[in-house]
Order: C-alpha cells, then sequence, then structure tokens
C-alpha cells in the first residue's frame, strides 16, 4: 500500500509544482488535475503496481498518463466563454509535472540499484573483456546482485565504436592491448572474457594477456552451452580445454527444429552415452509429445534421465533398457511405442579397441543399426549418427560406420521417411576421447602420451555437435550424408600442450606413434564427394551410394580376414564381400 500511495503523493506534488510554475496558479486547476490524473492513472495501471519503478513501462505509463491530463485540462479550460487560466497554464503545468515525476522516478531507481549492487568489502573487482550483448548483460546481472563475488569496474573491446562507452555505468576503457594498464588502474584482479561466440584465438589471446598480468581469468559460456537461458553470473567458470581449441557460432533455425520435434514421439538409441544423453537433454527443450531413451547401459540411463528431470521416478516409461543386438525385442519395442523420430546414437566407437576385436563392430555397429532400421519401418525420419572416419575409412571403426551410412541409405530408398546419416569429427568431452585420456594422465601425473608430432584431428564440444545434429536433421533429404563443419584441424600435440599449460603442476608430453587404423589426418569428405552446403553455412550435403541389406548376408563377425571384408563393404567390392 505504501508504495502505491506515495508515488501517487509525490505526483500531486508534482502537479502543484507545475502548475505553480505556471505563474497563474489555482487551487481548482490543481485539484482538477490531481484527480484526473488519479483517475487515468489508475487506467495505465499506474498506482496498481504493475509497472517496477524507474523502467520503461512505467516511463511510459507516467508519460501518457500526464499528456492526456493534460489534454483534458486544456478541454475543460476551453469549454466556459471566459477561460479560467490561461490556456498555456495546462500545458506548461504538465511539461513541469512530468520531468518533476519522471526525475523523482530516476532518483528512487539509483537508490535501488545502489542497494543491489555487490558489497565493495567483499565482491572482487573484476575487468571483462567484451562490451557486446552478452557482456551487457552479464554487468547487469552482476550490479543487481547484493550477494554477489563480482563486481564490475572496467571493460575492454577492439571496437573502435565503443571507446568511451558505459555499459550500465561501467566505462570501457581501451582495448586488448590496453588489459595490464587498466587492471593496474582499476585494481581488478579477475579478467572475464565476456564473449559467448569467441573463436580460439580470442581465448588463448586474452588469457595470455591476463596470466601475463598476473589477473586469474574466467570465461562465459558458448551459445550452445546457453541454448535455454540468457548467460548470468552463475555462468561464468573457468577456462576449459573446449575454449582453447574452438567455438561455432551456430545459426540455428529454431522453427524447423520445432516443426519436426515438437508434439512428436523421438526416440534416442545409445542415450546414455556422450552424444546420445547430450541429444536428449536438447531435444527435451522443444518439447516433443514423448522423448524415449534407449540404451543399454542401465548406469548411464538412469544418468541421462536424471540430468533432465531430477524428480524422475526410475520406473519412467521413457527409459528403455535394450540391446541393438536384441532384433526382436528392438521391432517390439518400435511397434509398442511408435516412434516418429529417430536418433541412432548407439555404437561401439574405440577405434583400437575394434581393431583388436572387429566383429564386436560387426554385432553392434552393423547388425545393430539394421535391426533399428528394419524396425523403423513407419517413422517419419530416422538420424543416423556417423563419424569422420566413415570418410575414406581405414580402420574397422572407420568401416563399420560408412557401411552404417549406406545401409541408411538404402533405407531411404525403400522407405516413405527420411532415413539420412550426420557426420562430424571427435568431440570434447566425450567419453573415451582425447580430451578425458588426456586428463586421466595428468591427473595421474603423466605422462600426456601422443602419437605423433603432425597427427590432427577435427574437434567440437558436445553441445555444438549436438546443436548441428539437430539443425541438420531439420534439412537433410533421404539418402544424404550431412558433414558439419568442424573449422579448422587442430594438432593433437597443441591439444596436449594447452592441456598441460592447464595443469596444477608439470607434466611430460611423450610421443609414442601411430597405432594400425589411425590416420595422420581425418578427413570429413570420402573419394568424390563434394562439399556442397545449400542451405545452411556449416552443413554440407552429400549423396551415399546405398548397401542392400542382403549384401550383409555372409558376413562373418568371426571371419580372419573380416577387416578386409568390412573395407570391400564400403567400396562395392563383389569378390571380398561375398
Amino acid at each position: 500500500m505504501f508504495l502505491t500511495v506515495l508515488p501517487f503523493f509525490a505526483d500531486a506534488v508534482a502537479w502543484i509544482a507545475g502548475l505553480l510554475a505556471a505563474r497563474h496558479f489555482s487551487f481548482v486547476t490543481a485539484a482538477f488535475a490531481i484527480v484526473l490524473h488519479a483517475g487515468v492513472g489508475h487506467a495505465h495501471h499506474l498506482y496498481r503496481g504493475r509497472h517496477p519503478v524507474g523502467s520503461f513501462e512505467e516511463v511510459r505509463a507516467v508519460t501518457s498518463t500526464v499528456v492526456t491530463t493534460g489534454a483534458l485540462l486544456i478541454v475543460l479550460d476551453a469549454l466556459p466563454a471566459h477561460r479560467p487560466v490561461p490556456l498555456d497554464e495546462p500545458v506548461l503545468g504538465a511539461a513541469v509535472a512530468l520531468v518533476l515525476m519522471l526525475g523523482v522516478r530516476y532518483v528512487w531507481r539509483l537508490r535501488v540499484a545502489n542497494r543491489q549492487r555487490p558489497d565493495e568489502r567483499s565482491a572482487a573487482p573484476v575487468l571483462l573483456f567484451g562490451a557486446g550483448r552478452a557482456a551487457t548483460v552479464l554487468v547487469r546481472s552482476m550490479l543487481h546482485d547484493p550477494a554477489g563475488h563480482y563486481l564490475p569496474v572496467a571493460l575492454l573491446d577492439d571496437d573502435p565504436a565503443k571507446r568511451n562507452l558505459h555499459v550500465h555505468g561501467v566505462p570501457v576503457l581501451g582495448r586488448r592491448d590496453d588489459l595490464a594498464s587498466v587492471l593496474s588502474r582499476t585494481g581488478a584482479g579477475t579478467v572475464i572474457l565476456a564473449v559467448a561466440n569467441a573463436e580460439a584465438d580470442l581465448v588463448r589471446d586474452i588469457r595470455d594477456l591476463a596470466v601475463a598480468a598476473g589477473a586469474e581469468f574466467k570465461v562465459v559460456p558458448s551459445v550452445p552451452e546457453l541454448m535455454d537461458h540468457p548467460v548470468g553470473v552463475r555462468d561464468i567458470r573457468d577456462v576449459q580445454i573446449t575454449d582453447l581449441l574452438g567455438r561455432h557460432q551456430i545459426d540455428t533455425d529454431l522453427g524447423a527444429i520445432a516443426g519436426y520435434l515438437t508434439g512428436k514421439r523421438v526416440l534416442v538409441t545409445g542415450a546414455g552415452g556422450s552424444i546420445g544423453s547430450e541429444l536428449c537433454r536438447q531435444i527435451h527443450r522443444f518439447a516433443p509429445a514423448e522423448l524415449m531413451m534407449l540404451d543399454r547401459d542401465e548406469s548411464s540411463l538412469l544418468a541421462v534421465q536424471l540430468s533432465i528431470d531430477p524428480a524422475a521416478r526410475l520406473d519412467d516409461p521413457a527409459v528403455i533398457l535394450a540391446d541393438l543386438r536384441d532384433a526382436a525385442r528392438i521391432k517390439a519395442i518400435f511397434d509398442e511405442r511408435r516412434p516418429e523420430v529417430v536418433f541412432h546414437a548407439a555404437a561401439l566407437k574405440h577405434l583400437a579397441l575394434l581393431q583388436r576385436f572387429p566383429g564386436e563392430a560387426v554385432l553392434t555397429n552393423i547388425r545393430g543399426t539394421l535391426n533399428v532400421l528394419d524396425a523403423a519401418a513407419s517413422v517419419e525420419r530416422f538420424v543416423n549418427i556417423s563419424t569422420d572416419k566413415a570418410a575414406n575409412p581405414v580402420s574397422v571403426l572407420g568401416a563399420s560406420k560408412r557401411i552404417t551410412e549406406r545401409l541408411t541409405a538404402d533405407a531411404a530408398r525403400r522407405r516413405a521417411g527420411t532415413f539420412l546419416s550426420v557426420r562430424f569429427g571427435n568431440v570434447l568431452g566425450s567419453r573415451g576421447s582425447v580430451f578425458t585420456t588426456f586428463s586421466a594422465q595428468i591427473a595421474a601425473g603423466g605422462p600426456i602420451t601422443v602419437t605423433d608430432p603432425e597427427v590432427t584431428r577435427y574437434f567440437m564440444t558436445i553441445q555444438e555437435a549436438v546443436h548441428l545434429v539437430i539443425q541438420a536433421a531439420a534439412i537433410g533429404q533421404g539418402g544424404e550424408a550431412l558433414v558439419l563443419e568442424m573449422g579448422k584441424p587442430v594438432r593433437i600435440a597443441e591439444v596436449a600442450a594447452q592441456m598441460a599449460a592447464l595443469a596444477p603442476s608439470p607434466v611430460e608430453i611423450r610421443y609414442i606413434g601411430l597405432r594400425p587404423g589411425e590416420k595422420l589426418a581425418e578427413e570429413l569428405f570420402g573419394a568424390g564427394e563434394v562439399d556442397r552446403r545449400p542451405i545452411h553455412p556449416l552443413i554440407s550435403h552429400v549423396s551415399v551410394p546405398p548397401l542392400p541389406a542382403t549384401s550383409l548376408s555372409t558376413l562373418d563377425p568371426s571371419a580372419p580376414d573380416l577387416a578386409a571384408r568390412l573395407d570391400a563393404l564400403c567400396h562395392d567390392v563383389p569378390a571380398l564381400a561375398a
């Protein structure tokens, strides 16, 4: 009640002061003005707690109320034959009253803002690099957190147009070359990279400058990590290897994605894996009618279920425990649950192990995929998750995934739905990736083992890769393999060096030589494939020759020449494939 009466009282005083300033003050005119203002203000919800004090909404309501009240005063003044007051008195009075009302609200808002600022005695002064949208939201978030640990004191930005700019009162004091001097001037001990789509070169450069100046360095997450919320103080984190190796700014067509996911029954195989679990989390945001998560690993299944809904019950029908090798079980699941969209992410993916046990690649990657394809005869859209190792494959893993691309293309030729594959490279943070291997080696004190000083790989974060997988599935045509833009290939030796630099103590890097089935440099496109990007700048479309399932009839997982037979199936060599 107090908060609604006080503004009205202040506005009434403003009208009296405004009409006094108009020289021909009349108590009758002032009374009319206050009564009219109260009525019009009530209609604009001005004193009904609808608008935050000093907000743009309240400013608009105050302005509309004063203008309307002033216009009504002019009409009332013009009705008698002899005007009670000069016609300019309501105009001048309204103008002065409006200035006073807005001034009082501005002072009140400043007072509230100052009370919300972090305590300078306990909050650490920080310097932000970047004065764009992410920094604007982040500075506002910091300045409106009384218990916050960060107090922004300055910003830096390389854009000359932002020189002398103030973001919520925090000044832009220079560019990256000024980082050390601005740290010294402001007393800041932490640098926060507030650019959500920063390229790896920028992250490394700002980190090096901050470390050289003796400051702590932190970052805000990349755009895909912030898919479901704007950046805030709680998102600030230490720099990770994924930040140092590269980020991809992804232009997402949310309408196209929602068109094939929202309200649909969606099944994800391999839902407990790194890619599958992130697929489930991102698909969940598009409100499918039902999200079915299938995996043979019960612990991983429960983990992804709880990551989506911490209150979920263990008997939730969304969780399906099954093995792709069991064709009858997979068929029964499809018949009962009738998924409309399928993301097939289940696979064995460890290259070295599959080189030793190629029969396992046949049983899970090839026959498991064929079981899912056979069961998915009536689905609207089927997305087979592939790998860059399927392009000109030289390993059992690459050959098995190339065969799944061809089996999927054959299904596209025979089915009414859209069946396609999505191919991408190494995913940082996935289980068994070089990132997790190096992390474990660093935790053990080293050494970090690298196969060859010149070996290169394409890298993406899990969030970026899955974001593009979902986008690719919206635009792909049946029988295609969609190849995701992976940026520039990265030397594994550089990954090791960057991770060693982040380690708490010095770690040795040791070179051990390439293993069987490994390439010195991975390829995204196979022989004869052309990089065409007709729809999305980060997604290439390549045609895949179909491979009938009958070609696998004589494929024996225990054959001594199994690797050669898999290679033959990749390249249509009848003599070996038979």
